[in-house]
């Protein structure tokens, strides 16, 4: 016979040591690594980006408001926020190859990336579409929602696809984002404008292999990155030679996503005639 209080006690203490193993079991899935607060600092840039373009920009022009400065500095807030964002996207992937990520590292940053280069520069280019004389409300929102897409389909298409060490397939989103908003802030003609953000969007749904940002690719993406903060600081402040700063820099970074992908594209063709040239010599070296 088993005595019930024997029964309670042996209960009570199974349960405890259920409660005690999915308490050493759930923190594993569910803490947070540095990687992946740096991660979350992305999200958080890339929403507030979208915060600034509504309030200072969208929102005074649809109350009819005047103050151009205003919109200037919060578009400028706005571009600067995807700038931190793009820093806070290299330093977490350094940071999770140098230390650890939990288990939703990968999900966590296909997340944030969407909100800071999918969403927001998208909603940047539909609110240049509303507030742009000139420009077609209707047309702007269609390039918006390719530049969406885009950035979904090439988040989607990175965690499916193995590349070769090194080497991302299609512009990086954070990279294509940067461009879309330069092209914006260079004002130009409005189907110009329009043909460059679809010719970004196709790029980062292509099969170009861009170079990934280490080593000292990486410290020249975060030095141009400060200096595009500056730019755009200058720009926001109308400093002298702000405006000049700017164009110079937007034409600089829409200059980069056309080169690359030359460089890219002749490297490919060096590689395959080399690869035809060493194939053409070994079997020349087994005739007789």
């Amino acid at each position: 016979m088993i005595d019930p209080d024997t029964r309670a006690a042996d209960w009570v203490a199974g349960t405890d040591t259920e409660a005690a193993e999915e308490a050493e079991e759930m923190p594993l899935s569910l803490r947070l690594s540095i990687a992946d607060a740096l991660t979350l600092g992305n999200a958080t840039c890339g929403f507030m980006a979208v915060y600034f373009t509504t309030t200072g920009i969208l929102i005074p022009h649809l109350t009819g408001s005047t103050e151009t400065g205003m919109a200037r500095n919060s578009a400028a807030t706005a571009v600067i926020l995807m700038l931190a964002a793009a820093i806070f996207d290299l330093f977490d992937g350094i940071v999770a190859r140098k230390l650890r990520s939990s288990p939703m590292g990968a999900e966590l940053d296909n997340l944030s990336d969407l909100i800071s280069f999918g969403l927001a520069p998208a909603y940047f280019v539909l609110v240049y579409g509303m507030v742009t004389p000139g420009a077609q409300q209707k047309v702007s929102a269609v390039a918006a929602i390719v530049v969406l897409l885009a950035v979904v389909l090439r988040l989607a298409r990175f965690s499916c696809v193995t590349m070769k060490d090194g080497m991302f397939q299609g512009m990086p989103s954070p990279f294509g984002a940067l461009t879309v908003v330069s092209i914006v802030l260079l004002e130009l003609p409005f189907i110009p404008t329009l043909l460059a953000i679809i010719g970004v969007a196709w790029l980062m749904v292509s099969r170009v292999e861009y170079p990934k940002p280490r080593g000292i690719l990486a410290v020249a993406m975060l030095s141009w990155i400060v200096g595009a903060m500056g730019m755009l600081a200058a720009w926001a402040f109308d400093a002298p030679g702000g405006q000049f700063l700017l164009q110079t820099g937007c034409a600089l970074q829409v200059v980069m996503g056309a080169v690359i992908p030359l460089f890219a594209t002749a490297r490919r063709v060096n590689t395959f005639r080399g690869n035809r040239r060493e194939s053409r010599e070994a079997r020349a070296a087994q005739l007789p």
